[in-house]
């Protein structure tokens, strides 16, 4: 019961944490170019050509939710048709497709950007 109490908060300490050294330090990297009278353009080089962020999110998506279904169907044939444990046969092609479909959602995301 007491588990709870502590990993929750525990949890949500690391995520600001995280946000907030990644904040500071991109922060003070732009303020010590300015000090050195660089320009701070050079950290949007790669953003204006690349593809839009809903495009490449529903891409993955929906990639991710098609191997899981061909996962899910490959498994059952396994399991039906050819004996193998159900235990063993729908966590593994479950998870074989959806890392192919995030491999291919990848790939396409690469293609998408050029």
């Amino acid at each position: 019961m007491g588990s709870e109490v502590i990993i929750l908060p525990s949890f949500l300490a690391a995520i600001f944490a995280i946000a907030y050294l990644h904040f500071s330090t991109r922060n003070k990297e732009r303020l010590a170019l300015i000090e050195k009278g660089a320009d701070a353009s050079i950290f949007m080089k790669g953003k204006m050509h690349a593809a839009p962020v809903w495009k490449v999110i529903i891409l993955n998506l929906s990639l991710l939710l098609i191997g899981i279904g061909i996962g899910i169907f490959i498994a059952s044939i396994l399991h039906f048709n050819l004996g193998v444990d159900q235990e063993v046969a729908y966590p593994g092609t479950i998870f074989l497709m959806s890392g192919l479909g995030l491999f291919t959602g990848f790939n396409m995301t690469k293609k998408l950007d050029k």
